[in-house]
């Protein structure tokens, strides 16, 4: 192993505090862990850390160092960033982690423009609601909102995301359109679990809020299931804009109570890379950069 593989190694273990996760990390024994930070001390005959069995901390030595180490490994880290965006060669995994319904969204295209366009790089889709920790699971992109964007992250502004209350032909020809929020009141509503306040929606128009309670008999926190509870007319749903764009346009959803806005939400892109990205992950960020601007495009042409 060379010094720099050892200063990488010293500064995951001050990370994970903790030999075991650190080694873990490293796919490396905790003995060879060990050993690697004994050379590094032997190498700059100081003590890095002082070890118990419970904890870890940092000699006055070892503070000077870490800043050090990790400002060594980001130049590396950005010598082979700068490096693979300047080659031609667009080979290579991307792992990309989203929220589960907006993952659904756009896979297909993930699988088939994409995939066409750049056939040697291979897309690791993570679907998840929880929020991944991408430095340490070794995710290249996500999306966030902003409540959920670490603060070593590099953030990009996707999305200004609306919910649309939306219900199907059928529904409306049975049970009539609210031409009011209040009128929802009346109706069958299909409630997101996910939030804790999910019988009171809210609306506003010309500065004025309105809060609804409203009902209904199913309820889910994933929005497919709500979107496809509202296509086959079980009642109306408030779906995000990116997701029924299509549904809308081909006439399967009625976009209700159009002059009424719902809360506005930003979607941002987010990678743990500083300065330039690696080519295979950039064409991804692009290619899901346009993909949200279509998005928005085919909406305002409604």
């Amino acid at each position: 192993m060379s010094e720099m593989d050892d200063l990488a190694a010293f500064a995951m273990l001050v990370e994970a505090n903790s030999f075991t996760l650190a080694a873990q990390w490293l796919d490396t024994s905790t003995s060879q862990l060990s050993k690697r930070i004994s050379k590094l001390e032997k190498s700059y005959g100081v003590t890095l850390l002082h070890r118990t069995t419970r904890s870890l901390t940092l000699t006055s030595a070892g503070a000077i160092l870490l800043p050090e180490a990790r400002a060594l490994l980001a130049q590396r880290d950005r010598v082979r960033d700068a490096m693979a965006y300047l080659s031609e060669s667009l080979v290579g995994t991307v792992r990309l982690t989203v929220p589960v319904s907006l993952g659904e969204t756009f896979f297909e295209g993930l699988l088939t423009e994409f995939s066409t366009t750049y056939p040697d790089v291979q897309v690791e889709l993570d679907l998840n609601n929880q929020f991944r920790d991408m430095r340490r699971d070794g995710f290249d992109l996500g999306i966030r909102s902003s409540v959920g964007i670490d603060e070593r992250l590099v953030a990009k502004p996707l999305l200004s995301l609306q919910e649309l209350t939306c219900a199907s032909p059928d529904y409306i020809a049975q049970h009539g359109a609210p031409q009011t929020p209040d009128e929802l009141r009346v109706h069958r509503c299909l409630l997101n679990s996910h939030y804790a306040g999910r019988e009171t929606w809210g609306y506003h128009q010309n500065h004025e809020v309105t809060r609804v309670k409203v009902r209904g008999t199913f309820a889910s926190n994933h929005y497919g299931l709500l979107k496809r509870a509202a296509l086959v007319g079980a009642g109306i749903a408030r779906l995000p804009s990116y997701m029924v764009h299509n549904e809308l346009d081909q006439g399967r959803l009625v976009w209700l109570l159009r002059d009424y806005q719902t809360p506005v939400s930003s979607l941002y892109l987010v990678h743990p890379f500083e300065g330039h990205l690696p080519r295979r992950i950039q064409v991804m960020a692009d290619y899901l950069t346009q993909w949200f601007e279509r998005s928005t495009a085919a909406l305002e042409r409604l």
